[in-house]
């Protein structure tokens, strides 16, 4: 396991077609965009799963091709927020647990659940919901032991380099911004995510890492982060880290071009380096 306080920056999904030619290098094959993409970025969160559940062979294909201390995070099924919409869905996420993340052996990182924004608090089914979610490996084994036919496959079931399992939950309704809420959450370790964004400018921590989906920054005539924005959020993330937090932290949708840069750019003001950021030597 990471020594506790690690930062982690990236993205949301690696495949997006205009960066081939910015991010990733003119002629580079798209089979290989994930590595090179891990290269240069610590984290990424899985988007795939949110549209229907993967099988354990992409999981581990996934986690094969990025280098050792690499972390994936893997997002929710639509199913789950969007569907069911958080009510009566033990089976749905059985099927999503035993589906095959934990073939990402010591790569898999936290879940992150995104509720729909017209979805509003409702405090009995956001409770059962909660208190689904497995905080540990073991609850983890006893909820996905409960899928049933509707999976796809065998069911994956194998904690092989899985020490720690985590959530984190981004709630996009106002009627979320309540004191109760964050103690339930923090009750259960469970991250409040923070968007930085001018509805969610807040960047309070409920769990003990820290989960940012930024989207900001949260000004009014804003049209993406400038050095500035990444050298204060490299204060926060590095005072968070001293306190002995893990951070995961992704630029996502709002300025997508620049969001692999913005990811390379924040860790290095947090004084991150990867082998990637070395100068190529080359022969004279």
């Amino acid at each position: 396991m990471a020594t506790k306080g690690t930062i982690r920056t990236g993205t949301a999904g690696w495949v997006y077609e205009p960066w081939r030619g910015t991010f990733f290098p003119t002629g580079l094959v798209q089979k290989k965009e994930l590595a090179y993409a891990s290269s240069h970025l610590s984290t990424i969160e899985i988007n795939a799963t949110f549209r229907a559940n993967q099988k354990p062979e992409s999981f581990a294909k996934w986690a094969g091709e990025a280098p050792d201390g690499f972390v994936f995070s893997v997002k929710g099924p639509q199913l789950v927020t969007h569907i069911k919409r958080l009510k009566n869905c033990t089976v749905e996420l059985a099927n999503f647990f035993a589906s095959g993340p934990l073939a990402m052996g010591p790569k898999l990182g936290p879940f992150i659940w995104q509720l729909p924004p017209n979805l509003a608090y409702d405090p009995a089914s956001f409770s059962a919901f909660v208190d689904l979610l497995p905080t540990n490996p073991d609850a983890y084994l006893a909820l996905a032991r409960q899928s049933d036919e509707r999976l796809k496959s065998a069911p994956f079931l194998d904690l092989s380099g899985v020490a720690e399992i985590r959530h984190a939950i981004e709630m996009r309704h106002p009627s979320f911004a309540i004191p109760e809420l964050r103690a339930q959450l923090a009750a259960r370790n469970i991250a409040l995510v923070i968007s930085d964004t001018l509805e969610q400018p807040g960047r309070e921590l409920t769990a003990d890492f820290a989960y940012c989906r930024l989207q900001g920054p949260p000004r009014p005539d804003a049209t993406g982060y400038t050095p500035e924005d990444i050298t204060d959020w490299g204060k926060t993330v590095t005072d968070w880290a001293a306190a002995g937090r893990d951070v995961f932290a992704y630029f996502v949708h709002e300025d997508k071009l620049h969001a692999p840069a913005n990811a390379i750019a924040l860790r290095q003001a947090a004084g991150v380096t990867l082998p990637a950021d070395e100068p190529t030597i080359t022969s004279l």
